[in-house]
C-alpha cells in the first residue's frame, strides 16, 4: 500500500525529465533541452528514486543509462506522455470545434432546408457528431424548457429575456393546390374566392397555422371547411390527392414539387423567417460555435440570404460576449 501511494506521487513533469535523461544520457543535455538547471534535473531524478524505491539510472561509459527498474519506468513514462500528447491534440481540436458533439432541435418545416447547411458542414468536419431532433412547435418548446439541445430553430422564437435569436433564413408561406388546379390560372386570385374550398391545416400550436390564422383574422375572412393534419408531408400528399388546399412553406413545395403547385394568391407569400435560438446561460460546445460560423459564411451563397449572414454574425458576437 505504501509503495502504491508513493507511485501515485509521480507527475508528468517528473516523467518528462526522466524520459529525456534516458534519451540523452546526460543531465546537462536534458537541462539544456528543457530549459532547466542541472541541479534541478538532479533533484528531479532524486525525487523519482525516492518514489520508486529502487535505483533507476546508472553510469555506464560516461552516460546515464536506465537500470532494469528504470527501463520499466521509462516505458511507463513513454506510454503516459504519449497518451497525454494524444489527449492534448484532441483537446486542441475540440476547442477549435473540429471534434465533439452538439444537438439541434428543429420545427418540422426547417427539416427541408437545414440539411443544406448541415451537409457541407459535416463533410468538412467529419469528427463532429450532430444530433438533430425534429418536432412540432410545442414539442420543440418543451425541449427548450428542459434545456435538452444546444441550438433550436423556430420561425417564432420563444418570448424570454434569456433567449438569443438570429433570423437567419426566410420562410415564405404560400397557398398550394393540386397539379392542374382550376385556380392556378385565375388572375387576381383572392382568398375570398377560395374561402369555400377545404383547407388542410396544421395543428393550432404550429407556427405556420399561427401565421395563417393571424392573416385570416386581419383580413376578416373565415374559412368554411378545414381539416387538421399533423405534418407538412402529410398535408402535401393530401393536397396532391385533391383533398383540398393548404398553406405551406415554399421550401416544402420546392423540395417535393410533384403533385402540388403554388397558387398566385393576392397577399401571399406571407413573410416569415426561421431563427436560430440559444439560451443565454448555455455554454455552447465549440463544435456548435463552429457550425454557426459555417452557416454565417455560407448563407449568402447557398440561399442568397445576406441579411441572414448579418444576423448570425451578430449572434456569434453576442455569444462571445456572454462567455
Amino acid at each position: 500500500m505504501v509503495l502504491i501511494m508513493k507511485v501515485r506521487q509521480l507527475t508528468f513533469r517528473l516523467l518528462q525529465v526522466y524520459a529525456d535523461v534516458v534519451r540523452t544520457g546526460s543531465l546537462t543535455a536534458t537541462a539544456n533541452r528543457l530549459h532547466l538547471t542541472q541541479p534541478t534535473v538532479s533533484q528531479q531524478l532524486k525525487r523519482l528514486r525516492e518514489i520508486v524505491g529502487e535505483p533507476i539510472v546508472r553510469h555506464e561509459e560516461g552516460r546515464l543509462v536506465p537500470t532494469e527498474v528504470g527501463q520499466a519506468l521509462y516505458h511507463l513514462s513513454q506510454d503516459l506522455l504519449s497518451r497525454a500528447d494524444v489527449f492534448s491534440q484532441y483537446l486542441e481540436e475540440y476547442n477549435r470545434g473540429g471534434r465533439g458533439h452538439f444537438s439541434i432541435g428543429l420545427v418540422n418545416t426547417a427539416q427541408y432546408v437545414l440539411p443544406r447547411l448541415l451537409g457541407p458542414f459535416s463533410q468538412a468536419n467529419p469528427q463532429v457528431d450532430v444530433t438533430v431532433e425534429i418536432g412540432n412547435r410545442q414539442q420543440m418548446l418543451n425541449r427548450f424548457e428542459r434545456h435538452e439541445d444546444d441550438i433550436y430553430v423556430f420561425s417564432h422564437p420563444p418570448i424570454d429575456d434569456d433567449v438569443l435569436a438570429a433570423p437567419f433564413l426566410s420562410n415564405p408561406l404560400v397557398v398550394v393546390g393540386p397539379q392542374h388546379c382550376r385556380w392556378a390560372s385565375v388572375e387576381g386570385l383572392s382568398m375570398d374566392a377560395l374561402k369555400e374550398e377545404r383547407f388542410l391545416l396544421r395543428e393550432p400550436g404550429s407556427a405556420t397555422r399561427h401565421t395563417f390564422d393571424a392573416w385570416l383574422y386581419s383580413a376578416g375572412i373565415e374559412l368554411r371547411s378545414t381539416q387538421q393534419i399533423a405534418s407538412n408531408e402529410a398535408i402535401r400528399l393530401a393536397v396532391a390527392s385533391n383533398m383540398g388546399l393548404a398553406v405551406l412553406s415554399r421550401h416544402v413545395v420546392a423540395d417535393s414539387p410533384n403533385g402540388v403547385q403554388e397558387l398566385p394568391l393576392q397577399g401571399f407569400p406571407l413573410k416569415s423567417r426561421w431563427h436560430f435560438v440559444i439560451r443565454r446561460q448555455r455554454r455552447l460546445p465549440p463544435a456548435a460555435i463552429r457550425f454557426l460560423s459555417h452557416v454565417q459564411g455560407s448563407l449568402a451563397q447557398a440561399f442568397d440570404e445576406p441579411e441572414g449572414e448579418v444576423a448570425v454574425a451578430a449572434l456569434l458576437r453576442a455569444l462571445k460576449a456572454e462567455r
